[in-house]
């Protein structure tokens, strides 16, 4: 074998060790959750003395859903001599025109509210909440995205557990306005159900790094000052100030009886791009603190599980780079894969996968009492292993210097097909497409050339990645056509 042969090799082998990392820790997960679960403490009463609390609404652009979430808040069952609202409105399109009348109406009620207006996008998402703050002096935030939909008791039952002075913040789960509006939906949904159902849960419980989500909790303002305050040098400034904070001997609990539920994707486009972001800031949050995690004081699996944490949208990466290599590596090895163990390279691609499926199927059971579809399944794989391309080049991006630009999701504000509006929040090419296709082809064509050398046991990989990445492209193409 040639040296370029041999590093080919090396590389393969060492993509195919990452992948089998990530997947045996998403088992890890499942474990840790099924042993620790009775660890959960329900949520203190409510004070009888209620804290002023100040809800934050961070939108850009929202105008066809921040109707719905205003009067959703104004819905939350807290005194109103103790609650304030800001909608922080960075909108450049109608959104403040749809807002206004429904803030004046809130306002005529006695409600305290106002509609903030920032002459300037600086710092987006994480700007906008630093202003805020600034405006009150409330020691406590709620913070609710646009796509939210807090319920009545929000409050109620959450605010007890400030009672514990070190309590930085209260992260609530996110359930599903509109899962059953497509497939994808229904896939998204899976994907962060195993989030919130295990993951949250086992790190929480654990005494590991976990992380605010960015919406659907509640922030104590004293934490996060002494966190540093919000920063937008990273595409991920909810993963960057939790860290920040719990590195500063702060801790945030994650409260699966807190639900709130918020608008999935209903676009592959939009699905993409919130999965580009949240994988350039979680990589950039990785690169800010990981050197900080290791010089805490944290213990070696608290850090070892931070390490995992932070990086994990690398997987995507290693998986679209170990579809491209896998037909040079298996070609230059083929008589020793053959003839002296195939499971070499098939056992790390297997435990790669079965890690994921693992989690996947245990949270339908622990939050929803169901077992996983075959179907749900299928398209959950397709999905995740069709953004490996666009994930893995958002990865890379993440090594930038610069934090790169806030490209907000669009929402629609419908529960199904036929409820949803026209919108001018058309669906954009994010320029991967091509590469998509192109992959898909190589994959296709990677799979009958395996076959064609006996390796039977691999090929069903290339042709699984090969149907995801052309299903990814097909599917984005479309509506960007529509």
């Amino acid at each position: 074998m040639t040296p370029i042969g041999v590093i080919a090799v090396v590389l393969y082998a060492l993509l195919l060790v990452g992948m089998v990392v990530y997947g045996l820790n998403s088992m890890l997960m499942v474990v840790v959750h099924a042993r620790m679960r009775r660890k959960a403490e329900p949520a203190p009463p409510c004070p009888e003395q209620a804290p002023l609390v100040v809800v934050q609404l961070p939108v850009f652009n929202e105008e066809n859903v921040v109707e719905r979430l205003l009067r959703a808040v104004a819905r939350v069952d807290w005194p109103r001599d103790r609650l304030e609202i800001q909608l922080l409105d960075d909108s450049t399109d109608g959104t403040p025109e749809v807002a206004a009348p429904v803030v004046e109406a809130l306002r005529d009620q006695g409600f305290q509210i106002e509609h903030v207006r920032r002459t300037e996008r600086s710092g987006f998402k994480a700007g906008a909440l630093a202003h805020g703050m600034t405006l009150t002096e409330a020691k406590f935030f709620a913070v609710f995205d646009a796509d939210f939909v807090p319920p009545a008791d929000f409050l109620i039952k959450s605010m007890g557990r400030f009672f514990d002075p070190r309590l930085a913040a209260v992260q609530g789960r996110w359930t599903h306005l509109n899962r059953e509006y497509s497939a994808l939906t229904r896939a998204q949904a899976l994907a962060i159900d195993a989030h919130f159902g295990v993951e949250q849960g086992a790190r929480c419980w654990a005494g590991w790094f976990m992380n605010f989500n960015g919406s659907g909790g509640i922030w104590r303002r004293e934490a996060i000052e002494e966190g540093g305050g919000w920063s937008a040098d990273t595409l991920t400034e909810d993963l960057d100030l939790s860290y920040r904070v719990q590195l500063e001997g702060w801790r945030i609990v994650y409260d699966s009886e807190l639900t709130c539920p918020a608008e999935l994707p209903p676009q592959l486009s939009a699905f993409k791009t919130q999965q580009q972001r949240w994988a350039t800031g979680s990589m950039q949050t990785a690169r800010k603190l990981l050197k900080p995690v290791w010089r805490s004081q944290a213990s070696l699996g608290a850090k070892l599980q931070a390490t995992l944490h932070l990086t994990h949208y690398a997987v995507h990466l290693l998986i679209a780079m170990a579809a491209l290599l896998s037909v040079p590596c298996l070609l230059l090895l083929g008589g020793t894969v053959a003839e002296r163990g195939w499971w070499s390279a098939l056992l790390p691609l297997a435990l790669a996968l079965s890690g994921p499926t693992t989690q996947h199927i245990y949270a339908q059971r622990v939050l929803e009492g169901r077992r996983m579809r075959l179907g749900e399944l299928g398209m959950l794989t397709l999905v995740g292993v069709g953004i490996a391309i666009s994930n893995g080049w958002a990865v890379l991006r993440a090594f930038r210097k610069e934090s790169g630009s806030f490209v907000r999701t669009p929402k629609f504000g419908a529960l199904s097909r036929a409820e949803r509006p026209a919108s001018r929040y058309r669906a954009q090419a994010d320029g991967l497409q091509i590469f998509e296709a192109i992959a898909a082809l190589y994959c296709l064509v990677a799979g009958f050339a395996l076959l064609h050398v006996g390796l039977f046991e691999i090929a069903p990989f290339m042709f699984l990645d090969a149907a995801a990445f052309a299903y990814v492209a097909a599917y984005a193409w479309r509506e960007v056509r529509a």
